[in-house]
């Protein structure tokens, strides 16, 4: 049995403050963290919010902000209620890190080079 233990919760959008629901699953993901901490795991639990997409960029054009001062305001609410909750995660993942393009690029390649993604032509019923 491996004395590693992996929890995450969602990457939560940046579109505004967290909210009771956000708070429920990441104490959910704590709580287990801390658990698994006790029966003597080695716990990596990562967080985080993801600053991509249609919702964050119309958000950002209703609060007149660029999308990135948007995403920047709003993860310092969620980092502030996860250290008020007491929250001991291990990372906090940003969607527009450096780290975490350079990973997703990474991953995308070898999907690639492997061909498990390919342009083709699809047609069926959705």
């Amino acid at each position: 049995m491996s004395s590693r233990y992996y929890i995450t919760t969602p990457i939560y959008y940046v579109t505004d403050a967290p909210h009771i629901g956000h708070l429920y699953t990441t104490v959910a993901a704590d709580i287990m963290a801390q658990y698994q901490k006790m029966n003597g795991k080695e716990v990596w639990f990562l967080t985080g919010t993801d600053e991509h997409g249609q919702k964050i960029q119309k958000k950002a054009k209703e609060t007149d902000e660029t999308p990135q001062a948007l995403a920047d305001r709003v993860v310092q609410r969620y980092q502030e209620a996860w250290k008020l909750y007491g929250i001991q995660y291990n990372d906090f993942i940003r969607t527009t890190e450096d780290r975490h393009k350079k990973v997703v690029q990474h991953f995308i390649k070898k999907l690639m080079d492997t061909g498990d993604i390919y342009l083709d032509h699809y047609e069926g019923l959705y």
